[in-house]
């Protein structure tokens, strides 16, 4: 399986990175946090891939189970939308 993220303290301080570009997943993050679409993404970063933005969320889905590990009630529950 190909490393899509990497660390490199020679690259942008050793943020994470999608692998073989400069591009940070802060900023693919914080595409998508703003309606971008994985296409329009990609249009504007022909280097990335589908599978690319995909590994960055799953990335970072991981960092934040590291900093706020789920409790094993909560671990399958899915949460459910309000509806007003």
């Amino acid at each position: 399986m190909k490393t899509r993220i990497v660390r490199n303290p020679k690259i942008l301080a050793g943020k994470p990175i999608i692998a073989g570009t400069r591009i940070p997943l802060t900023l693919i993050l914080n595409l998508l946090a703003h309606g971008q679409t994985i296409k329009e993404i990609i249009d504007d970063y022909p280097d990335l891939t589908a599978e690319d933005i995909k590994a960055a969320v799953k990335y970072a889905q991981k960092v934040v189970e590291k900093v706020h590990p789920p409790t094993t009630s909560t671990l399958h529950e899915i949460p459910h939308r309000r509806r007003y």
